[in-house]
This record gives C-alpha cells, structure tokens and sequence, in this order.
C-alpha cells in the first residue's frame, strides 16, 4: 500500500515536470497557448531581406507589435515580400508614409522588422475605420502642407518605403576591395 502511495506521487511529479517543460517550450518559442490574439496583414517589399525569417518580431521602438507571418517571391517583380501580422491594437494608427526596416540585434544577433511610425492623422484613421469623417483643422492644415490627403494603413496594405537589410559580409567585401584598389 506504501510503495502504492508513492508511484502515485512520483507519477505526479513527473507529469507536473512535462507540463512545466512544454510550457517553457511553448515560451522560448514565442507562441503561447491560446495563440497572438487578433491581428490584419500589412506587406512590405525589400530589395534584399538577408536572414530575416518567418516568425521574426515587428517592432516599433523596442515594443513589439507583430510577428513575421510568411516571406515569398512577388510573382511579376520577383523580389521579397514580407506578409506582416500586426496586433489589432494597431488597425488604422499608422499612416500610409510609415517606413519599415530590417534590422539587426547586436552585431550578429537575429534580425527583426522595425517601424519607423507615423500616427495617422485622426480624419485617415476615421476613413480607415469606415466612420463619417470629421476633419479637424490641423488634419486639413497637414493636408494642405503637403498637397496629399493622408491614407491609414488597413487590412493587406503594402509599406512602400521600405529599407533592406545590411548585410556583414556584402560590407566586408565591399570595403576589402575598395582598399585593394587604392
């Protein structure tokens, strides 16, 4: 009955660690049960992505916002295209002049999107929200100022100014030869 009773905890124990052990694993790969929440899809077309990969975190100054959903080939143009999954939180905030670069954590960390935003202005997030738009007057003043009337991104938008990656090793060599030449 003893030796009964003790199986029984030991068998506990056990299941708790591989409970424990799948939940850490489920961390360090940044999904969690219940998966991201709600998100839209923005794009962004690049000249060279270097080892950006799917899953890679969006940011916008440090925080993150998203995650990389796929990469793939335009089919006409045949440059990368990165599919974005951005928090909800997001939708209509950022404007049609927003940029987006690939950046890199440390000097051979990994690589991750960064938003350099620009907040919508209010009647663009209205439009963008489907809402009547009640132009403020220093939404008309920006439009006036640059002849252009601001656009919030939405739901599978493309980011058009788009900075590709550094990558090291094109650096390197791009420095050694131009020292040969000398």
């Amino acid at each position: 009955m003893n030796s009964r009773k003790l199986e029984i905890l030991v068998g506990f124990f056990v299941a708790l660690g591989i409970a424990a052990f799948a939940l850490l694993a489920l961390k360090v790969a940044n999904a969690g049960i219940s998966g991201s929440g709600e998100t839209y899809q923005l794009n962004a077309k690049f000249e060279n992505i270097g080892s950006l990969k799917a899953r890679a975190p969006i940011k916008v100054g440090g925080v993150v916002v998203g995650r990389v959903e796929s990469i793939f080939i335009h089919p006409k143009e045949f440059v990368p295209v990165v599919n974005m999954a951005i928090d909800a939180n997001y939708l209509c905030k950022f404007s049609d002049t927003t940029s987006i670069s690939i950046l890199t954590s440390g000097i051979l960390g990994e690589q991750y999107l960064g938003i350099n935003p620009v907040i919508a202005a209010e009647s663009a997030e209205q439009r963008c929200m489907g809402e009547d738009v009640t132009a403020s007057e220093h939404d008309s003043d920006l439009d006036d100022l640059f002849g252009v009337e601001s656009k919030a991104l939405s739901d599978g938008d493309y980011i058009t100014d788009t900075k590709s990656a550094l990558v090291l090793e094109e650096l390197i060599g791009q420095f050694l030869f131009n020292q040969g030449g000398e």
